[in-house]
């Protein structure tokens, strides 16, 4: 079976177009989440029939794929990087946690397996054009990449997750669990957990502001390796 990419779209119609079916297909999912995209859903929303859709994209697998290519295309620097390795891969890492917290679906798709698009792998080449300079070879440039998306790919899935939560109650995650779950209560109060009771109870201020230290933990474990 082709890729999405190496079949020719469809004639244009005055509305219709795959660039339309995608967009509507991102709406629907920002809106109301990943479950609620499906080709009949699409074409209700654009007022169209499902089998026209199917003449655009055949499969749910298709569309999906097409949707994370277009947001990837958010995460692209226009014009060169900024000369620093650390400070070009701090850009893209901003860049990439903002259309996270833009389309939270996107977290829902990592691992899914969809297929990587042209705007991916432009993705993927700015990071590793960072590297660009360090004098390191391609399987030194390639383990970079994978501690680099590693954190990012641990971070982004765990905020869209708490942010899907009802955090706009004022109550923290720790809190909300001790509430939701009594035993943990008897537990912290039997004396079992000396180090975590006080973070439960009292919070850890500052502990929602980790992702730029952890991100910069990542590039000066990077740095330290290059400098050995």
């Amino acid at each position: 079976m082709t890729s999405i990419w190496s079949r020719p779209s469809p004639p244009r119609r005055p509305v219709l177009t795959r660039e339309a079916i995608v967009a509507a297909a991102i709406a629907i999912a920002d809106a109301e989440g990943l479950d609620a995209v499906s080709i009949r859903r699409v074409a209700a929303d654009l007022e169209a029939r499902a089998m026209t859709l199917y003449s655009y994209i055949e499969r749910k697998e298709d569309l999906l794929a097409l949707m994370l290519d277009e947001i990837a295309a958010e995460t692209l620097v226009e014009g060169p990087l900024p000369t620093g390795w650390r400070e070009a891969l701090l850009l893209l890492a901003r860049r990439e946690r903002e259309v996270v917290r833009r389309h939270p679906w996107r977290a829902g798709l990592i691992g899914h397996g969809a297929a990587v698009g042209p705007n991916g792998l432009r993705h993927v080449e700015q990071k590793l054009a960072a590297f660009d300079g360090l004098g390191v070879d391609r399987l030194t440039a390639w383990r970079f990449l994978a501690v680099f998306n590693d954190y990012m790919t641990g971070f982004v899935v765990r905020e869209a997750l708490e942010r899907g939560a009802p955090r706009e109650q004022g109550v923290n995650e720790s809190e909300r669990a001790a509430v939701a779950e009594p035993y943990i209560r008897e537990l912290i109060d039997g004396g079992e957990f000396p180090r975590l009771a006080p973070m439960i109870e009292r919070g850890v201020p500052g502990a929602d502001d980790n992702f730029e230290r952890g991100l910069n933990w990542v590039l000066d474990g990077i740095e330290g390796h290059l400098r050995a």
